[in-house]
């Protein structure tokens, strides 16, 4: 691993572009919306009993732009609960409270190549959970949140996401209660790290800390708002409070770049090219970084746990609104480009 002495006291510069004007935004969050609410592929998640009771054909589009361009379709404003999704915004809370190498050396930040809920990533890496995309992960990255108590820890989670989400959000209580009666997956995750020494306190206390974050109740408008946070260098860009610093907003979407979308986050970067965090009540945010974020619900899932209809229409927002942070075209050669090519056409 290389150290990052070597270039940390290099100021950190920024370029990334802009989005088309808001009517051409806001044209094609709709004409996206419009193309994949047809689409019927995928299913409903049903191990989480009350998840399988949700309305198939709900779909809501959102796109919030880094300036406050709020951009809607659908049933944007349809809640949800918020899964994984949670995950990436509690793992910058963590990160704005214990610093960068501190939590990148309890959670690591590389790709498990393994299943969200592996037992076997953590055996393989003596404990350690890789990243905090996945379960362990997630579950040492919530550990690291401040409080005496788990009642405490979790309040500070509740409010630093609400902080993202730019109003308060509530505990859906439906969900939490169907998880927490269903999640001994996870307490065994908690547990297992635990006896290697990678977690502190009482397992059962955070991971019910955990259950409880995934159950907080949020709308695909909220998490394009708590996306575009991260897009705003830390500064909620409806709001205008500071969540976190930009520092923190580039490790955390480096890390959701990396392992958002857990073995499959390689088919998403190539085919999207966007840092995204999906989760199984049909959720979906991608985020572009000084520009803004779009999310997508729709309660259909693919074979991964991946809403099918969030992933096509973000893909369409990505290519359409220039988001792909991979993406190029030529300059323009022209008397004002400096370079080898002006220099070249000077001679001629």
């Amino acid at each position: 691993m290389l150290d990052p002495v070597a270039w940390l006291d290099v100021p950190q510069e920024v370029s990334t572009g802009t989005l088309p004007g808001w009517e051409r935004v806001d044209e094609i969050v709709r004409e996206a919306h419009a193309r994949y609410a047809g689409e019927r592929g995928g299913r409903v998640a049903d191990y989480i009993p009350v998840l399988a009771e949700v309305d198939p054909e709900l779909f809501g589009l959102a796109v919030i732009e880094v300036g406050g361009g709020v951009h809607d379709a659908g049933d944007a404003l349809h809640p949800f609960s918020i899964q994984s999704i949670s995950k990436m915004f509690v793992y910058a809370l963590a990160i704005q409270e214990h610093g960068h190498e501190r939590v990148r050396d309890i959670v690591g930040v590389n790709n498990t190549g393994l299943a969200f809920n592996s037992v076997v990533a953590l055996e393989l890496n003596e404990g350690h959970p890789r990243n905090p995309m996945v379960n362990a992960g997630a579950i040492a990255t919530t550990a690291l949140m401040p409080g005496a108590t788990a009642v405490e820890q979790w309040e500070r989670v509740r409010e630093g996401l609400s902080a993202f989400a730019g109003r308060p959000l509530s505990l859906d209580g439906e969900v939490y209660a169907s998880e927490a009666a269903s999640n001994d997956r996870n307490r065994a995750l908690g547990w297992l790290l635990k006896s290697y020494g990678r977690l502190a306190g009482d397992p059962d206390e955070i991971v019910d800390v955990y259950t409880r974050q995934c159950a907080l109740s949020v709308t695909a408008h909220d998490l394009a708002v708590m996306g575009a946070t991260l897009a705003d260098g830390g500064v909620n860009p409806i709001t205008g409070e500071r969540v976190v610093t930009a520092d923190v907003c580039r490790d955390t979407l480096a890390v959701v770049a990396a392992s958002g979308l857990y073995e499959n986050s390689g088919d998403w970067l190539f085919e999207i090219g966007l840092p995204a965090k999906s989760g199984v009540a049909g959720g979906i945010v991608a985020v572009s970084p000084g520009k803004g974020a779009a999310a997508g619900f729709s309660p259909r899932l693919d074979d991964a746990g991946n809403s099918v209809r969030s992933q096509m229409a973000i893909g369409h927002l990505s290519r359409s609104l220039g988001l792909n942070l991979f993406a190029s075209a030529p300059a323009q050669a022209d008397d004002s480009r400096s370079g080898p090519r002006s220099a070249e056409k000077e001679r001629s």
